[in-house]
């Protein structure tokens, strides 16, 4: 079991990185909460956890412990596998996951992509009793690099389509977010407003 990467930061994306560690490139998938803590760092280190099933073996990388365990929670959860759990720690932070467990929130945790009623119910349900035992190590969610070009519009389009997303719909939700904001916006808030877009 790979515990943790420490290495050079090589690439940095908002679905994943590729760490050099000791002339090796590690891919590992990130969430948005991840990628808006590493901002431009050159030395590296990632909490991972490797995925195994028949056909590869995947890495997911976390920059703090609360994140991690937050993920391996969601992993329990009956219908969540590795890619939806990503999902929704891009779509809302570990504290607003959180906050929808111990309220009952469902519409919340429903209102990630591919996340239904009975599972954001399932989600509630099993995980109420542990996520106040999580305790958050995150510190205040960042302000990200405010921009307002193609290239944001780019990054965030390349970000919905490797989580999931048509093109189509992501190119729409895109276009909605950036209809509603009068002021500038950062490549993360852009992707975080265009998941919760339906």
């Amino acid at each position: 079991m790979i515990d943790y990467l420490n290495g050079k930061l090589v690439h940095k994306d908002p679905t994943h990185v590729i760490i050099d560690v000791q002339g090796i490139g590690y891919h590992v998938k990130i969430s948005l909460q991840t990628y808006t803590e590493i901002k431009d760092e050159e030395q590296i280190k990632l909490l991972t956890y490797l995925h195994i099933k028949e056909d590869g073996h995947t890495l997911f990388g976390f920059k703090h412990e609360a994140e991690k365990r937050l993920f391996l929670l969601l992993l329990s959860i009956n219908g969540v596998g590795p890619s939806t759990g990503l999902m929704i720690l891009s779509s809302l932070s570990s504290t607003e996951i959180e906050q929808a467990i111990l309220a009952g929130d469902v519409a919340t945790i429903q209102h990630v992509k591919g996340i239904g009623a009975k599972t954001a119910q399932r989600i509630i349900l099993e995980l109420k009793d542990k996520v106040g035992k999580i305790g958050s190590d995150v510190p205040g969610e960042p302000i990200g690099f405010l921009k307002s070009n193609n290239k944001i519009r780019e990054e965030a389009l390349k970000a919905l389509v490797t989580l999931g997303f048509p093109k189509t719909t992501a190119e729409k939700n895109i276009a909605t977010v950036l209809k509603k904001t009068t002021k500038e916006i950062s490549l993360e808030d852009l992707i975080k407003a265009s998941l919760k877009t339906s």
